[in-house]
């Protein structure tokens, strides 16, 4: 079918206008949540996302193994919105497992190479600035920059919304 990746900073609406793709999909819509509630703040973030969400959507949480849940929900009735990939990438690199970055990002962009699903991921762009002092930091805006292209090659669309207007980078986005 198709694929999708909607960027854009932290409250630039890039969730919000996701979720209306989805609803526009006319599709049965699952929802993978990658986030992990670390504090009482995120986990407001959550409760939030989650009531904003149509009840009739099925929620999946999967903070690592992203690809292996997309095939489980890869038909062609179906659209699989995953929100979001900042937090999924965070996780991996976490994760004591060095080598379970690098497979499981070979798996998404494979995954994506095969779907009979609508798929929707969003992401946060977040190297616009300066190159962080941290080592982790920088290797995160490494991996996510290197994440956005390889993802970017595959998508049939790619969004950047700013201030909540949609700039389309490639393809278009369909009423």
């Amino acid at each position: 079918m198709s694929a999708s990746l909607i960027l854009g900073g932290v409250k630039s609406g890039k969730s919000r206008l996701a979720e209306q793709l989805a609803l526009d999909s006319d599709l049965t819509v699952s929802y993978i949540a990658t986030a992990r509630a670390g504090d009482k703040e995120m986990q407001q973030r959550i409760n939030h996302h989650q009531q904003s969400r149509p009840s009739h959507w099925q929620t999946i949480e999967e903070p690592l193994h992203l690809a292996e849940r997309i095939q489980q929900y890869n038909h062609p009735k179906h659209c699989v919105l995953v929100d979001c990939l900042t937090l999924w990438l965070t996780n991996l690199l976490l994760h004591e497992d060095d080598k379970l970055l690098r497979s499981e990002i070979d798996a998404l962009v494979n995954t994506i190479k095969d779907l009979d699903c609508t798929l929707i991921m969003v992401s946060n762009e977040t190297n616009m600035g300066i190159v962080p002092v941290g080592e982790l930091s920088r290797r995160y805006c490494d991996e996510i920059g290197l994440l956005h292209q390889q993802l970017a090659q595959q998508c049939d669309t790619v969004v950047l919304t700013v201030a909540g207007l949609p700039h389309i980078l490639k393809g278009q986005m369909h009423d």
